[in-house]
């Protein structure tokens, strides 16, 4: 079968350094994701696998935050995901001549200055250049779109007990060769 995937609304982007507004009127289940960021260089349409990287620009941090009971209630994931505010990106793009291997690079995530995710990208279950490739069968991936991989282990739901962001939270998303991106969480407006 193939990846799950689920399209993110604009509004929904958010930066590094930024509040992350916590809709807890809707979710008390507001969970953190760490995972790496593929942005697109060139139009791909119909490519294998292994031409899939030549079309990559860069690389950079996404923290791919979910409000669960939203997740786990409807049948589609796009609005879970596409709160005003979620997902921070960030802190920067590195271009793709800089990461030789994307499937080789430290992930982690802390929360409050918990290690709550600690894995590599050698253990996504598609390679980026399997994502890229798949994605590009059905659709034109145009120059700019970003495609979040998927996140290691460790989120919150998963754990016992599960932990959950809270306004106040500071996470902390960390990818080898990119950087650290870094937000607060405040209750929404």
């Amino acid at each position: 079968s193939g990846p799950v995937l689920f399209s993110l609304f604009p509004n929904s982007l958010n930066g590094h350094g930024c509040e992350v507004p916590l809709p807890r009127h809707l979710s008390e289940e507001v969970d953190y994701e760490g995972e790496l960021g593929v942005i697109i260089g060139r139009a791909a349409k119909d490519v294998s696998a292994e031409e899939a990287l030549d079309y990559v620009f860069g690389y950079t941090v996404v923290n791919d935050i979910t409000a669960r009971n939203i997740q786990f209630s409807e049948p589609q994931w796009s609005r879970c995901k596409s709160f005003d505010g979620f997902p921070p990106v960030g802190p920067v793009v590195v271009t793709a001549d800089e990461i030789p291997d994307p499937q080789a690079l430290h992930l982690t995530t802390d929360v409050d200055g918990l290690r709550v995710q600690d894995s590599t990208t050698g253990y996504m279950i598609r390679t980026v250049a399997q994502l890229i490739a798949s994605l590009s069968q059905s659709l034109t991936l145009l120059p700019g779109t970003l495609i979040s991989t998927g996140s290691p282990r460790g989120a919150g739901r998963s754990r016992k007990p599960p932990l959950y962001l809270e306004p106040g939270t500071e996470v902390t998303v960390t990818i080898e060769g990119i950087g650290a991106l870094t937000n607060r969480c405040v209750a929404a407006k």
